[in-house]
C-alpha cells in the first residue's frame, strides 16, 4: 500500500470501529450522494441548454439582435411588449434559425420580417438564435378555466384523429426535439400570436411546417377550440 494512503486508511478504520464514526460516515455518504445527484442534474441541464442554444455565439447574437432591431419588437430579454409580436425567450435556436431562413426565402410571409431577415448571413441567423434561446424560457401567468381544453392539449381527440399538442411540443408546451426536428416552445407565448398562427395554419396562409403537419392539425380544430387553446397555452 502506498505510504500516502496509509494514514487515510487508518482514519477510515478508526471511524468504522466507533458508533460516532458510523454516524459520521452515514451523514457524509448521504451528502456525497446528494452532491452527485445535484451534479448530475446540473450536467443534464447544461447539456439541454447547449442543445437549445446550438452552435451560435450568444454574445455576438446580442449585439446583432440590437443593431438589426430584433430587440425593438421582441424585447432585449426576448419578451415582447406587443401582444401581437411573439416572445423569443428560451425558444429553441433551431426553430428560430428555420423561421429566419423561411422569411428570407419567402416560404413564410410577413411584410416586416421578410425585410428584416433578407440581409442576414447564416452566421447572423445562428448567433441571433443563440442569444434568444439562451434567455430564461417564456412563462405564462395562468390559463383558461375550461376543463376540456387541457384534455385537448394533453390528450388530443383520437376520434377526430387529432394528436395531443404535448406529443410534439412537450410537457407544458416548452418545446422538444421530435423526430430530429426542433419543435418550438409555445407555452407562455403571446395569446394573440398563438391564435393568429393557428388560424393561419388552418386557412393555409401559413404553410412552412414540416410535411404540412400544423396545417393538418389546425384544419381539424374548430374556431372556438383555436380561441380556447390560444388562451390555455399562453398561460402555461
Amino acid at each position: 500500500m502506498p505510504d500516502n494512503i496509509k494514514p487515510l486508511t487508518s482514519v477510515f478504520i478508526a471511524l468504522l470501529k466507533s458508533k460516532r464514526g458510523w454516524g459520521f460516515l452515514t451523514i457524509n455518504l448521504a451528502q456525497l450522494a446528494l452532491y452527485a445527484l445535484i451534479s448530475s442534474y446540473s450536467a443534464q441541464a447544461n447539456d439541454q441548454l447547449a442543445e437549445k442554444v446550438g452552435p451560435g455565439r450568444a454574445d455576438s447574437g446580442k449585439e446583432l439582435s440590437d443593431s438589426e432591431r430584433c430587440q425593438e419588437c421582441h424585447g432585449s430579454d426576448g419578451i415582447s411588449h406587443d401582444v401581437n409580436v411573439p416572445n423569443h425567450a428560451g425558444q429553441n435556436a433551431g426553430y428560430l434559425i428555420k423561421q429566419l431562413k423561411d422569411f428570407q426565402s419567402g416560404d413564410r410571409i410577413h411584410d416586416t420580417m421578410n425585410r428584416m431577415a433578407e440581409d442576414l448571413s447564416e452566421t447572423d441567423r445562428v448567433d441571433i438564435a443563440a442569444y434568444f434561446a439562451g434567455q430564461p424560457v417564456m412563462q405564462g401567468t395562468g390559463s383558461t378555466s375550461k376543463s376540456y381544453v387541457r384534455n385537448l392539449f394533453e390528450n388530443g381527440n383520437p376520434d377526430r384523429q387529432l394528436k395531443p399538442c404535448t406529443e410534439c411540443h412537450g410537457p407544458n408546451g416548452k418545446g422538444m426535439l421530435h423526430d430530429g426536428m426542433e419543435v418550438p416552445v409555445i407555452g407562455g407565448q403571446k395569446r394573440a400570436y398563438l391564435r393568429r398562427q393557428l388560424a393561419n395554419w388552418k386557412s393555409g396562409e401559413r404553410q412552412n411546417s414540416p410535411d404540412g403537419l400544423m396545417n393538418k392539425i389546425a384544419h381539424l380544430l374548430t374556431d372556438q377550440e383555436i380561441e380556447d387553446l390560444a388562451d390555455y397555452i399562453s398561460g402555461l
